[in-house]
């Protein structure tokens, strides 16, 4: 809520008919004495000269909605819903008995043939890298497209969702991992994951440079490929989940404005564009005043 603070900042007693007052490089002996009183000011004894504002425009300040979502339909988004979700329908059609579950046994094939296996765990640290990428980013002073706060809870919704969906489809899918470990290969989490948190660090510096989305997606990619190479996915699996991370994220930023307000309303928009729109809506005001007791001096009136 707004609130109206009047401060009488600075009150000069004349005691003579006039003062003179010098610069800064004057000697020190030259300094003027100014009296100390701060009366405390009600209401009604606010200046003529300093009327206090009116009702509605305190309302109408008070009113700090979140920026309205950008919706309109472009070529662009049509093709960032149309690609992952293609991806994620790929990987369930490879649940039935088709040419791309058998292309995932023709790469596993090969790969043993070749034994060209990996044996490293980069995948399991690099899941969080395009999200310490976008943290490290912030700390350096780029500028995001959501304050630290919404950051963060894009972030954790955006892994929430995913990764719940991906868990439910594991143990309803129950496919048997490459390496025969468990029931749990499709689709794969890791990848999840890691394409969330790429997808998190485009959304919040596309408008910056495509290099930084292009990192990004690089390094899910790798994560993706080195859960292939490590014998614990099948491609289908990594398609998947990479679709699935993609699609999750997208469904965050657009449900993320419509929740905000909802759970938090008296929030106003701060953090959410990356920056406190309520600090756009304070403002000072300092003038001189003149009080009945004869008394003169600057008064500061703060909209917060």
């Amino acid at each position: 809520m707004k609130r109206i603070l009047l401060i009488p900042m600075l009150v000069l007693a004349f005691a003579a008919p006039s003062l003179s007052v010098h610069a800064q490089t004057a000697p020190v002996a030259d300094t003027v004495e100014v009296a100390a009183q701060m009366p405390i000011v009600a209401a009604s004894e606010t200046p003529a000269a300093f009327p206090a504002p009116s009702a509605s425009a305190v309302a109408e300040a008070d009113s700090v909605a979140l920026p309205a979502p950008d919706h309109r339909i472009t070529v662009g988004k049509v093709a960032g819903i149309a690609v992952p979700a293609a991806m994620f329908t790929y990987g369930l059609i490879s649940l039935g008995n088709n040419g791309i579950r058998r292309l995932d046994y023709d790469l596993r094939d090969d790969i043993a043939w070749r034994d060209a296996f990996w044996h490293i765990s980069a995948d399991d640290y690099l899941v969080f890298g395009p999200a310490a990428i976008a943290a490290g980013l912030k700390l350096c002073g780029v500028e995001s497209a959501h304050g630290w706060l919404d950051m963060a809870a894009i972030y954790a919704l955006g892994n929430g969702v995913a990764l719940g969906v991906a868990y439910g489809v594991k143990f309803a899918a129950g496919r048997t991992r490459p390496d025969g470990s468990d029931g749990l290969s499709f689709p794969s989490a890791h990848t999840t994951a890691a394409f969330v948190a790429a997808e998190f660090l485009h959304q919040e510096y596309k408008d910056k440079s495509v290099w930084i989305s292009v990192t990004g997606y690089s390094v899910a990619t790798f994560v993706g490929a080195a859960r292939i190479m490590k014998n614990r996915h099948w491609l289908s699996d990594v398609v998947a989940g990479a679709g699935l991370g993609i699609l999750s994220t997208k469904a965050v930023y657009w449900g993320y404005p419509y929740l905000r307000k909802a759970l938090f309303p008296r929030l106003g928009s701060y953090g959410f564009s990356g920056e406190n729109t309520s600090e756009k809506q304070t403002s000072f005001t300092l003038q001189p005043t003149y009080y009945y007791t004869g008394q003169m001096g600057l008064s500061l009136c703060y909209i917060f």
